[in-house]
């Protein structure tokens, strides 16, 4: 059993930057490709920036380049840095883990097998 414990939202100003973090507890060996999702009252959940097994990044096509995601292996830890936040990043941001290895940029949710309990990010003009 994996659990994903995520850390770093809450409220920023716009112009920031934020750092959100995923630490995988248990049997971490069962990890492959690992995901961050956001969502909002008005749009539903979409997955942005996938890592996989390989440490490779993947990122949806509507982002801006302002949103990195990267991986400790070490410290069983994912990482989603936004950089330069504006009001549109106001959304509750989620981690995933699969036990593939590889993973799709898409509403494919079944992917991932563990879930984080999602982190509320505000950012504020």
């Amino acid at each position: 059993q994996v659990h994903l414990m995520e850390s770093g939202g809450g409220s920023v100003q716009a112009g920031g930057s934020l750092r959100l973090a995923c630490a995988a507890v248990g049997d971490t060996s069962a990890i492959g490709c690992m995901a961050w999702f956001r969502q909002s009252p008005e749009k539903q959940r979409e997955a942005i920036a996938i890592i996989d097994a390989d440490s490779v990044p993947m990122y949806a096509d509507n982002l801006d380049g302002r949103i990195t995601i990267s991986k400790d292996d070490a410290q069983n830890t994912l990482y989603l840095h936004i950089n330069n936040t504006k009001p549109e990043d106001t959304f509750l941001y989620t981690c995933a883990a699969s036990q593939r290895r590889y993973c799709f940029i898409s509403l494919d949710v079944t992917q991932y097998r563990y879930w984080g309990q999602g982190l509320q990010v505000t950012v504020s003009s």
